[in-house]
């Protein structure tokens, strides 16, 4: 994890996948599924300090997930490629750049992390809910329309 800053005991890294632009979805739904499953989550885990990870860009879910957690006042962090810097950036409390192609950053991720959100999404969220699922970690799968 090499550019990650040590996990704090106990500390619940919560990974968040899903749709980003162009997708068009619900955001109203999609925000629901996001609270479900941080509910879930939190009432596994009712002690322990949080901390959503995502793909650091503030759009579609991923953003969502951000803004679901600092109401909740949970910490944020973002790992994603340097393409990533082209778009709005969520102001996370840790970001991580790793490679310069979508997707190069998925092992980063996934290795990062002790739980799994989806929210709808595409290709690259699928792989990493089936490599999540594979390493033991528990998911939490939502399927969302998209336009």
């Amino acid at each position: 994890m090499k550019g990650l800053k040590r996990r704090k005991m106990n500390e619940v890294r919560i990974g968040v996948v899903g749709y980003c632009p162009p997708s068009r979805f619900d955001k109203a739904e999609a925000m629901r599924m996001i609270k479900d499953a941080y509910d879930k989550i939190g009432l596994q885990n009712p002690d322990a300090p949080k901390k959503v990870v995502s793909g650091l860009t503030n759009v579609g879910v991923l953003a969502l997930a951000y803004k679901e957690a600092i109401v909740r006042g949970w910490k944020t962090a973002g790992i994603a490629c340097s393409k990533a810097n082209e778009y709005e950036c969520f102001p996370v409390d840790e970001k991580v750049i790793v490679g310069n192609e979508w997707g190069e950053e998925s092992q980063t991720f996934l290795n990062s992390i002790d739980v799994l959100v989806r929210v709808g999404g595409g290709s690259q969220s699928k792989r990493e809910i089936l490599e999540a699922k594979a390493n033991g970690k528990p998911v939490f799968e939502y399927d969302l329309a998209s336009e």
